[in-house]
């Protein structure tokens, strides 16, 4: 029946849990509405925090390289930037830029500027997700890790603090190419002070909420069911029960940490050894609920209920699981108003009854029974009367006493003024609604407090970035006014080269006109001239015929002075063979004597023709020499006549040529210039719509002009709204750090 409580530890358990079995579907719903609001909380953190690292890296604008933009002297305007971004982004308690080689180029803290991140150092395994080639790099949530230098740093917003950290990695990629990461610090109990909100516990003695490691995806050294968020028990300032700074004791063994929670503890049943099963059912089931009798073992070894879910963070690959609980004793320990007073009631009747009977039986004995009856009702109308007395004073007078309490603190917080610092102190409400009434209000107090530190933060951020905003807004408008001026000034530049445009197509109009009469008389001229040249090349073809003939001809009489020449030699030969026989015959006419001198007188008239044949032969040889010598250089001098011919004949086509081709080019001119004006039509016309458009834009540029004064209207509105909004804040006390 106890389970593993024994009788012992069981049965008061047992009695507080069915005495309040009523409340089963309040606390289910407590403990649901626990868990869902600290996962929204962190869920809308994370991703608040996020954006901010966004929103830094737009304004950095880094359109050139890391390493090209710290030699380049942009780190001047990141000091503002990165100041602005850890005011907003408070719990960041540093941010800093890596390059390509993960070495610190830029950062809130000067003293870690430079130091290298490479292979084997903490933040190697988020940088290596974040590095990621397939996804051209990716955001990443990297933690919790131990880092001495956040403990170096100090805090930002709890007012816990080791070095355990949380890091936000943000990656810079240009062309697909991760070139470095900015990244933002948060010391990790900020988180444990997300999830807790200390002040606004509901179960201030037991309740706890932590997280755990439920499935690593990229901190495999971490174990399941290992603690990733500080524990309310190993705060040194938790006074209700055991420290697990301290140890906390059990029959089983010492729980206890030495540094942190984080990584050191892993939420096992010290009876097993195996993880506790709220964890182990989270973890398995991915959500846990279990709020009824006896509970389970966490790892105090003491009973314990709640809620457990699982989820991821924005941009962690890990799976984390958040244990909403508390002790089963402190949840079902109520003793409601109706058992208080039915319980002294009881007492009361049990004492009326006893002292009745006993009263009535010595009063029979000793008096009549009608003296006794009246004596009887009298003693237990006094009894009766003591009896209201006793449960007005115990019962509805402190009840009463403590509902206006509640009243009171109430009614100065609903007023719109008030100290939402103060709670209420709950151990002096008697345990009953009364008390639980006191819990909730805290808790909607401390809720109301850290909405309205939000609110205060918000609009003082809101106010910082409108008064932002005006400026820009009127250097906007100033370079709006000059862009303006500047239009106007374009606006009569076009309207001039409107006119000059105008101008420029008349002209051409007018040329084109000119070029067309010039063209008609170039043709009438080419034309006569073309005829010319043809009559000339006939001419020049006929002195070509007629130079050829005469050329052939004096070939002719070449060949037959040539021929004249072999008939000169053949006489030539004749005539020395005459001599030559007319010496033989006056020889042999010597010898006959008297009878050959007759014949020896012809011999000798024979050689003297002979001779003068040769002597005759010799004269026409010469003549015929000088004929041919001349009919030679005849021959050459037409050879030159007829070439000059040809080349006067190539230059008649030539020029033929020429004139077609001055033709065809005027032509072409013509063409050209009808296109010119084609094209500076064109142009008029493009002007005429650009001189409608820089209209517009004008107009444009006029109503621009007056947007930015109703800007500048409204965020003068926006800022007295903003300064209404802090005066309304201003009306309640806050605490001066963020308590959660």
């Amino acid at each position: 029946m106890f389970d593993w409580l024994g009788f012992r530890k069981g049965l008061p358990l047992w009695w507080s849990y069915k005495l309040n079995a009523a409340m089963k579907e309040d606390v289910e719903d407590i403990f649901e509405g626990i868990a869902e609001t600290r996962m929204d909380i962190l869920q809308t953190w994370a991703g608040e925090y996020w954006d901010h690292l966004d929103r830094l890296l737009r304004q950095m604008s880094l359109n050139q390289p890391i390493d090209a933009a710290i030699t380049s002297n942009a780190t001047s305007s990141w000091e503002g930037l990165f100041a602005g971004t850890r005011a907003r982004a408070s719990d960041f308690s540093e941010l800093f830029l890596l390059d390509e080689n993960h070495r610190v180029l830029f950062s809130t803290e000067p003293r870690h500027v430079g130091e290298d991140y490479g292979h084997g150092s903490a933040l190697a395994p988020g940088l290596a997700y974040s590095q990621d080639q397939s996804a051209g790099g990716r955001k990443c949530l990297f933690g919790p890790y131990a880092d001495p230098r956040t403990l170096t740093i100090g805090p930002s917003t709890s007012s816990f603090h080791d070095q355990m950290t949380l890091l936000f990695i943000s990656p810079i990629v240009r062309d697909g190419r991760w070139e470095g990461a900015l990244c933002g610090r948060v010391p990790n109990d900020v988180i444990g002070d997300l999830i807790q909100r200390e002040s606004g516990h509901v179960y201030s003695d037991s309740g706890d909420n932590y997280l755990f490691m439920a499935r690593p995806a990229l901190a495999t050294h971490i174990v399941p069911g290992t603690a990733l968020s500080r524990s309310r028990f190993e705060d040194r300032t938790f006074t209700h029960g055991d420290n697990l700074k301290d140890g906390v004791s059990t029959e089983f063994g010492t729980v206890s940490v030495k540094d942190h929670t984080e990584l050191e503890l892993v939420f096992t049943d010290p009876a097993t050894g195996q993880l506790h099963p709220g964890v182990a059912n989270t973890i398995r089931n991915g959500s846990n609920l279990f709020v009824e009798f006896p509970g389970y073992s966490d790892y105090r070894h003491i009973p314990v209920i709640g809620k457990g879910v699982t989820f991821q963070l924005p941009h962690s690959p890990d799976l984390w699981g958040m244990m909403c609980e508390g002790d089963l004793e402190e949840v079902y320990r109520i003793r409601g108003i109706r058992y208080t007073q039915s319980k002294l009631m009881m007492g009361w009747l049990a004492c009326l009854g006893i002292l009745g009977a006993i009263f009535a039986y010595y009063l029979f004995t000793i008096v009549t029974p009608v003296l006794s009856s009246f004596i009887i009702g009298g003693f237990i109308f006094l009894l009766g009367l003591a009896m209201m007395r006793a449960l007005d004073h115990k019962g509805n007078k402190v009840t009463v006493h403590q509902m206006r309490r509640l009243n009171q603190f109430i009614r100065i917080n609903a007023e719109g003024k008030g100290d939402l610092t103060q709670r209420l102190d709950t151990s002096s409400f008697p345990n009953n609604e009364t008390r639980e009434l006191a819990k909730w209000i805290n808790n909607m107090i401390d809720s109301i407090e850290g909405i309205m530190l939000q609110v205060k933060l918000a609009s003082s951020d809101v106010l910082t970035n409108q008064r932002a905003l005006l400026e820009t807004t009127g250097a906007t408008a100033g370079t709006t006014e000059r862009v303006s001026s500047r239009v106007s000034d374009m606006i009569l530049s076009i309207r001039s080269q409107l006119r000059d445009i105008d101008i420029a197509k008349d002209v051409a109009g007018e040329m084109r006109e000119t070029l067309h009469m010039l063209e008609e008389k170039a043709s009438a001229n080419i034309g006569v001239a073309q005829d010319e040249l043809v009559r000339i090349g006939d001419k020049m073809g006929q002195i070509a015929a007629h130079v050829s003939e005469t050329n052939r001809s004096v070939e002719a009489f070449m060949e037959t002075t040539n021929e004249i020449r072999g008939v000169l030699r053949v006489i030539e030969e004749i005539s020395s063979q005459t001599h030559l026989l007319a010496l033989n015959a006056s020889i042999e006419a010597a010898q006959v004597g008297e009878q050959g001198r007759g014949f020896a007188v012809v011999a000798a008239e024979i050689r003297k023709l002979a001779d003068h044949t040769k002597q005759s032969t010799e004269q026409v040889h010469g003549i015929v020499h000088h004929i041919y010598v001349n009919a030679q250089q005849a021959a050459k001098t037409m050879a030159e006549g007829t070439k000059v011919v040809t080349e006067g004949t190539v230059l008649v086509a030539a020029a033929s040529e020429l004139l077609s081709s001055s033709q065809d080019h005027d032509t072409l001119k013509s063409r050209i210039i009808d296109e010119v004006v084609v094209i500076m039509e064109k142009i008029a016309e493009v002007s005429k719509q650009n001189r409608i458009i820089s209209t517009e834009v004008e107009s444009n540029v006029q109503d621009l002009l007056g947007d930015f004064v109703n800007v500048r209207h409204t965020s003068n509105h926006v800022e007295a709204i903003t300064a209404f909004l802090q005066q309304l804040v201003g009306q309640f006390q806050l605490s001066d750090a963020r308590k959660r």
